[in-house]
């Protein structure tokens, strides 16, 4: 399968979990979440202040049950996924500007009113019913759904959609595309993906912090795929979740 489709077919089949996510509470188990900041304490955890830390959470949760504060209040917003979404956006429709003027052409010339004196009426009515089919086939070619447009419906999974056309050289009002094309949609394409997949966490991610364990070894954080990340020193062997050590 082409790998580019792919990538582009991931953005335009989560773009509505995007915008779910967007208003949804922050997921704890995202890949690295917590378990970043805890072994960053490692070396310097302080009794006191982690005492002090629950206490204040307690007093928060306090405030949350607080009847003073019930009642509607705005969802709250993932500025993040907000980011992502405007970013993988601005991307895929800058790219199917470019690639559209490129390769797209342009919509059929309606047929001008011609001043012609005709031999007789016979030769008037069939010059008459070919301006007509003129007509109606450019009408058709302006509107073409396969055809991108530089106004109107201009968001992500449209721009998606046309590029994943172009790659596969889908039929359209469009010349195939070039290597260079190809090389440009794919590089936009698997940005986007890995934005999407990343801010969802739907993707399997492995990664090295730049945090090294007490023995000097590297520490590997896995996770991703909605699961809870787990890390893991390649030295000596440790592996840590948000809950702490779990083996040493």
């Amino acid at each position: 399968m082409n790998p580019t489709a792919t990538n582009l077919r991931t953005v335009a089949l989560h773009w509505t979990d995007l915008r779910e996510a967007a208003g949804a509470p922050t997921q704890l188990g995202a890949f690295g979440l917590g378990l970043r900041g805890y072994l960053a304490r490692l070396d310097d955890a302080d009794a006191e202040q982690l005492e002090y830390e629950r206490h204040q959470a307690a007093h928060l949760r306090s405030l949350e049950r607080d009847p003073l504060q019930l009642g509607d209040r705005p969802t709250p917003i993932r500025l993040h996924i907000l980011d992502t979404m405007r970013a993988v956006e601005a991307a895929l429709t800058a790219c199917a500007d470019d690639i559209a003027r490129q390769v797209q052409r342009t919509p059929m010339a309606m047929p001008t009113a011609r001043h012609a004196t005709y031999a007789s009426q016979r030769e008037a009515d069939i010059a008459h019913r070919d301006r007509q089919r003129q007509a109606v086939l450019a009408r058709a070619d302006l509107a073409d759904p396969r055809r991108w447009r530089h106004t109107g419906r201009r968001d992500a999974v449209r721009a998606a959609l046309w590029l994943c056309a172009r790659v596969e050289y889908r039929p359209g009002p469009c010349q195939p595309i070039n290597e260079q094309h190809a090389k440009r949609i794919g590089m936009v394409a698997a940005g986007a993906a890995e934005r999407v997949e990343r801010a969802l966490d739907i993707a399997a991610q492995q990664r090295t912090i730049a945090q090294r364990c007490a023995c000097g070894g590297e520490i590997t954080m896995h996770g991703g795929e909605g699961r809870a990340p787990v890390a893991h020193c390649e030295g000596c062997g440790r592996i840590w979740t948000e809950g702490g050590l779990v083996a040493a």
